[in-house]
């Protein structure tokens, strides 16, 4: 799903959109799937029970299955829709939350630094962890990020392209205070030729 166009600024274009690795999703898929095995040999036993036993031993079954469901496998997944990763040609954005929404915002031009990290597990799946350093603020660390090394990259090269927050391609660009300003020759004065043009 891309990034809605009227949260961005003008003329502002999103480079990188992600959301966490799906890494993150291994053990709540295994708790799901542990979770309906065993409620299914749970209900399996609790049927061979005598009334009312068995349909009492039913109900708590299902009761305690779909608390599991929603604890350990719905709200890893809701959290991991909703948490966004953004880089654009201005700013790194980070969303996260459902109930309560989160999020920040670190300008190009604040970020001293990057670096990324990955382990051998990280490595395999091909996510690591970022790094971003701004100019006044504790380092912040955002986990399993996909194709990290590549994303680390990405933010590099818009940190050294645009060096000013209002830098556009094939925007005018006020001069450099450091170079003279070409102007005219001003027409000379009381009617009389340039020094250059008098007649010795």
């Amino acid at each position: 799903m891309a990034y809605p166009d009227d949260l961005l600024s003008e003329q502002e274009h999103v480079v990188v959109h992600s959301h966490p690795h799906f890494k993150m999703l291994i053990f709540p898929t295994l708790a799901l799937l542990v979770t309906l095995g065993a409620g299914t040999w749970l209900a399996i036993l609790a049927r061979d029970a005598g009334s009312p036993w068995n349909s009492v031993g039913l109900i708590a079954i299902g009761v305690v299955a779909l608390v599991l469901v929603v604890w350990l496998f719905l709200v890893p997944l809701v959290r991991w829709r909703t948490t966004h990763f953004i880089v654009t040609t201005d700013r790194l954005i980070v969303r996260e939350g459902v109930l309560k929404r989160t999020g920040i915002d670190i300008p190009m031009g604040r970020i001293n630094s990057v670096q990324f990290e990955h382990g051998l597990l990280d490595r395999v799946f091909g996510c690591g962890s970022l790094i971003i350093e701004s100019a006044s603020d504790e380092p912040l660390r955002f986990e399993d990020i996909p194709h990290v090394e590549k994303v680390h990259t990405v933010i590099y090269r818009e940190v050294n392209d645009n060096p000013y927050d209002d830098y556009r391609p094939g925007a005018p660009q006020q001069q450099s205070p450091q170079q003279p300003q070409q102007t005219e020759p001003l027409p000379p004065q009381g009617g009389h030729p340039p020094r250059g043009d008098r007649r010795r």
